[in-house]
């Protein structure tokens, strides 16, 4: 489409098919097919801090939530030092794990109690100013937060009506797209491990939002009325501290909300009952599971571990379908690898192969229904640092970005190739949103939507 085009048009030309329709929101983490974009031929393969930049607009404060995209508004959340009000990201500090894949301390804590404020603001997706901002909460966080985290990591959804914005230290919230509050629910902020924070994302459907904390002293999975913000249902999980976000799983027999954690994967139905239940998590939890082509892959990877494994699990389950030492298949779960994944990056299924990406910089592909090996670990690059946001894909390629803000794209298929590399030259852990042929990244200070086509359209 010529970049002259306004971007109502485009929106108006979108609304005849469900690919185009699709390729204009991206209402929450990693969109609405777990990262995989509708190809558009104004998606790029090659950006810089100048080239292929429709706009790029500072974002206030510190915020490691992805931004969210319906239409013509883009949403970014961000935790803003009152005393500070410019400060960002700070180098870490005594991060052994960035070099050497070791454990991670409580040295690596940032502690500051100053006086913060959350904001959520909306941008014009074709100017890049911002149509409004909205504070949520003002006041100190009342927790500590890793200095590889923030105060403002979990990422919104939308349905095209509100925003729901989940924060540990402040609560949840329903905002209308004028930017007024429509309701909201305090939080207390609960204590999470050695102080690194909380970063689980809501997640929503039918109706309802679903929110897990899993924490150290009262963990639980509770469902929202999102209309109203009223409590429907709340389960205790026994569980501590992690940072997986619930994922709804439609599959051909019923919809589940899975609950990813260090001591067990969990699934329940609609009405909070459990379903299913298998052990084996890595000992820290961080990645959200993702589905495709009828089954529900599940990763934990924490790199200290010895065990850190993938699960393909078939629709169906019943009670407790760990597999028994030695064994990788059951009734339930099609196929499984014990050292195949990621940390932090979430997996991603392209056509009929399941990527895996270390946050060393590794990638992996696997037949996704089968699980046999397409080809194993490459190194993305010798220098090509460490990887936090999950991985993404459109137009054939697979896209990892790095902490450092450089995207290296890799051909999709059953050969690993690097066919580009984009810097950004500013550090970064949120993954990005895709839409309206339009990639949008968020770095330390910026939001970038970034196209081939200058309109974006």
């Amino acid at each position: 489409m010529h970049p002259a085009l306004p971007l109502a048009f485009a929106l108006l030309l979108g609304a005849a098919t469900p690919v185009a329709a699709q390729s204009q929101h991206w209402p929450r983490f990693r969109g609405t097919t777990n990262g995989v974009a509708a190809n558009h031929p104004a998606l790029p393969d090659r950006w810089s801090t100048t080239e292929n930049v429709v706009w790029k607009t500072d974002v206030p404060g510190r915020g490691w939530s992805s931004p969210v995209v319906w239409g013509d508004h883009v949403f970014v959340v961000s935790a803003v030092d009152l005393a500070k009000p410019t400060d960002t990201f700070r180098p870490v500090t005594e991060y052994v794990a960035r070099s050497s894949g070791g454990t991670m301390t409580g040295n690596d804590v940032d502690r500051n109690q100053a006086e913060h404020k959350w904001v959520v603001y909306d941008l014009d997706a074709q100017s890049g100013k911002v149509r409004w901002e909205r504070v949520l909460r003002t006041g100190k966080p009342g927790q500590a937060v890793h200095q590889k985290n923030s105060l403002a990591s979990e990422t919104p959804v939308t349905d095209g009506q509100r925003l729901y914005v989940y924060l540990s230290y402040a609560g949840l919230f329903a905002l209308n797209f004028d930017g007024t509050v429509a309701w909201q629910k305090p939080m207390d902020a609960l204590p999470m491990r050695m102080g690194w924070g909380g970063a689980s994302s809501p997640t929503l459907h039918d109706g309802r939002l679903y929110i897990s904390s899993d924490n150290e002293t009262q963990s639980f999975l509770a469902a929202f009325d999102a209309r109203t913000g009223n409590e429907l249902w709340r389960v205790p999980r026994d569980e501590k501290s992690s940072w997986s976000s619930p994922f709804v799983w439609q599959n051909a027999q019923r919809t589940e909300i899975v609950t990813t954690a260090s001591k067990k994967v969990r699934s329940y139905g609609t009405d909070g009952k459990l379903l299913w239940e298998i052990a084996g998590m890595t000992s820290i939890h961080a990645a959200t599971p993702i589905a495709a082509g009828g089954l529900l892959y599940i990763s934990s990877g924490y790199p200290a571990d010895p065990v850190r494994p993938v699960y393909a699990v078939r629709p169906g389950a019943t009670g407790d379908i760990t597999l028994p030492a030695g064994q990788r298949t059951n009734d339930y779960i099609a196929w499984s690898h014990p050292t195949l994944a990621g940390s932090y990056p979430s997996g991603l299924v392209v056509g009929d192969t399941y990527y895996s990406l270390l946050d060393r910089g590794i990638l992996s592909a696997t037949h996704a229904q089968s699980g046999e090996e397409v080809y194993g670990r490459r190194r993305i690059a010798p220098d090509g640092g460490m990887f936090s946001a999950s991985p993404w894909s459109y137009n054939g390629k697979i896209f990892a970005l790095n902490e450092d803000g450089t995207t290296y794209v890799i051909q999709a298929g059953p050969t690993f190739e690097v066919v580009a590399k984009n810097p950004l030259d500013e550090f970064t852990l949120a993954t990005p949103a895709i839409a309206n042929g339009s990639l949008f990244i968020r770095t330390a200070t910026k939001l970038y939507r970034i196209s081939n086509a200058k309109g974006g359209n």
